[in-house]
């Protein structure tokens, strides 16, 4: 058995999945996260699909987001959480809930506050193969170094959703991104507030279905302007 599910306790867990236009992968998601979390909670940023009753027919506890992007699905989640340790995944089928119990694990132990996701410790098979890629992973890449210089911690990565963390620390970040630039605050202001985050390999799969929402051409800028804000103020 998985060391991580000795003692493990469903109970203790939320999982939050932010979904938009997931109609195909998005009741999968649910499924693999109850197996781990006694509560899922699906944002649905207005679909024009059948995202919504997917999700609620698989089990999912579902509201609506104000349709601003992933961070404003993120904050819409807050009131409804309701368990002492909340998991973010994505909708898409890019990560395996198996992984929830590597990720909750280390918060279940009180040996952190905030457990992130690698892709770069356990691999991607999104983040290659074409210039696209090539930018996300570079821009990631000089982020993260950024954000470890600042406040001289070692850390890989630093915009993979897949994380998990303490519900009331949460909740005292103060989030305020409304794309997913809300990653990256989240892992800034867990540090800045000298919360304890750690690290752990996690895969990234290729999504199941459709394209990406993201254009890096479009939003880079965001990750810029982002990352000076919540740096130096």
């Amino acid at each position: 058995m998985n060391k991580e599910l000795v003692g493990w306790d469903r109970d203790l867990v939320t999982v939050v999945i932010p979904a938009k236009d997931e109609a195909p992968t998005v009741a999968g998601v649910v499924r693999g996260a109850k197996e781990y979390a006694s509560e899922v909670i699906v944002v649905n940023g207005h679909s024009s699909d059948r995202t919504f009753p997917e999700a609620q027919n698989a089990g999912a506890v579902v509201i609506l987001d104000h349709n601003k992007g992933k961070g404003d699905a993120i904050r819409a989640s807050l009131p409804v959480i309701s368990r002492d340790i909340t998991v973010f995944m994505d909708a898409d089928g890019s990560h395996d809930p198996a992984d929830i119990p590597k990720l909750a694990g280390p918060l279940l132990r009180g040996e952190a506050d905030h457990v992130s996701g690698s892709r770069l410790l356990g691999g991607s098979s999104e983040l290659h193969g074409g210039f696209d890629e090539f930018l996300r992973l570079m821009g990631s890449s000089l982020i993260t170094a950024f954000i470890g210089w600042r406040f001289k911690v070692r850390l890989s990565e630093s915009q993979n959703g897949f994380r998990a963390i303490r519900t009331d620390v949460l909740r005292r970040l103060d989030l305020r991104e409304n794309s997913t630039t809300i990653e990256q605050e989240m892992i800034i202001k867990t540090l800045k507030a000298g919360y304890r985050l750690a690290e752990v390999p996690a895969h990234e799969y290729r999504r199941q279905s459709g394209s990406s929402h993201i254009t890096i051409s479009r939003v880079w800028f965001r990750y810029v302007t982002s990352l000076i804000r919540y740096i130096f103020f």
